[in-house]
């Protein structure tokens, strides 16, 4: 969230990066509107007390001299009147403006470059050479099926579309992955956690997914909600708290849900787009001065995934009609993917500046006073989508696929993938 002083006093650059974000100004407009209005209504409210108190003054001093004071109890009953019509349009703007500050983006940094939409993304590296291969390299749905290692018909018979019931080496597969990353990023110094998914609706405020996203998310009862990535309840952990020995590097294992709204018709067919997913996630929480090159840190430190498993892939740097609701600047790792003979990402590595920090009121101390931290996060990396780029890129003529010699110590020495 941004600072209601920062909007008040820039309304034209939070209105310029609105608009670079392909969105209008009418929210910067209402917010001015009620925050003169709730101005207005404070100052006429102190006002109001402090001639309040004068005639309570002066009522006490009529009746120790015995005098008339209808006429001043009347007058108390009118201010008093006004005030509680005061204090309950204060109570609305504030609801208003609130929600409003919700609502509004964060500013792109200076350093994330100005475009409409994905095709305005400049691709900062390319990593690797995609394979070429001797035959027509086939979909992963189409390697799962034939290796009876994915499941669509029975993942969708017990909960619907958008379900896979992952199966033998594809579940060994599945979990290998989940551990080799938890290794690496441990390794690389994050501290491993594994958190709850079922999530409050006041942690899912403060990383940004509500209440804008709100149609995305699988709500449940209790007020919980599931998570759709480790980064709500890992960034949560601090939330109304003081953190010390900035910087704390965090690494997790989640389940993710999404319900994906509005997105139907897309990758209808394989596990690209799912409901339900496995993802490791990658958070940080600096201090300001720090984020940007800790987020360059980040995304190597996701990347290094990819390379050690030899798969070929791109990083871009997503322009500002493209960039999430909550980030200053992102970076997209793009996995190449044969069959659709495409890059597809698969992590997204954000700095959010103080937008998280200020929605979940985390901070640390300094000299000057409390400042809000600098929080972080990437995903390393979206387990699904490397099962994809796996089966892809290391299939082979006669239906198999070789095993990524890194995974191999954790599919206990098993080198390839054949159906039994």
């Amino acid at each position: 969230m941004l600072e209601l002083k920062f909007v008040r006093n820039n309304p034209d650059i939070v209105g310029r990066a609105l608009i670079n974000r392909n969105m209008g100004t009418e929210l910067i407009d209402s917010l001015l509107e009620y925050d003169v209005a709730w101005r207005e209504c404070n100052a006429e409210g102190d006002s109001l007390k402090h001639k309040r108190n004068v005639v309570t003054r002066e009522i006490a001093q009529l009746k120790k001299e015995k005098k008339e004071t209808e006429s001043k109890i009347n007058e108390m009953q009118g201010i008093n009147d006004r005030i509680k019509e005061i204090d309950d349009n204060i109570r609305d703007y504030k609801l208003k403006i609130n929600e409003i500050m919700l609502s509004i983006p964060n500013i792109p940094s200076e350093m994330t470059p100005i475009g409409k939409d994905e095709n305005d993304n400049p691709v900062l590296r390319v990593v690797g050479e995609p394979r070429e291969f001797t035959f027509t390299p086939k979909p992963h749905w189409e390697i799962g099926e034939a290796l009876d290692i994915l499941d669509f018909e029975r993942g969708a018979k017990i909960a619907g579309q958008g379900f896979t019931v992952y199966k033998g080496m594809g579940a060994k597969l599945e979990r290998a992955l989940i551990n080799f990353m938890l290794d690496v990023h441990t390794d690389q110094g994050y501290l491993e956690v594994y958190p709850p998914v079922l999530i409050n609706e006041k942690a899912m405020t403060g990383t940004g997914q509500l209440p804008k996203f709100k149609d995305d998310m699988y709500v449940c009862t209790d007020g919980f909600y599931l998570a759709p990535t480790a980064e709500v309840p890992v960034t949560n952990l601090f939330m109304d708290e003081y953190m010390e020995n900035l910087p704390v590097l965090l690494t997790a294992y989640t389940a993710c849900f999404r319900r994906e709204a509005g997105k139907h018709g897309q990758d209808t067919r394989g596990i690209i787009r799912q409901h339900q997913f496995n993802k490791v996630e990658l958070v940080k929480f600096v201090k300001p001065g720090t984020s940007y090159d800790e987020l360059e840190k980040l995304t190597l430190d996701a990347e290094e995934i990819l390379k050690l498993l030899k798969i070929p892939y791109r990083v871009i740097s997503l322009c500002t009609g493209d960039i999430g609701f909550s980030a200053a600047m992102t970076y997209d790792i793009e996995v190449w993917v044969p069959a659709q003979k495409k890059y597809r990402e698969i992590s997204s590595c954000s700095n959010f500046e103080n937008f998280q920090a200020r929605r979940a009121n985390i901070r640390f101390r300094t000299p000057e006073g409390p400042q809000f931290v600098h929080t972080l996060n990437g995903s390393g990396l979206a387990v699904g989508r490397t099962v994809v780029a796996i089966l892809e890129n290391y299939q082979r003529e006669d239906g198999s696929v070789e095993i990524p010699e890194v995974l191999r110590p954790y599919m206990r020495g098993e080198e390839e993938i054949r159906k039994v």
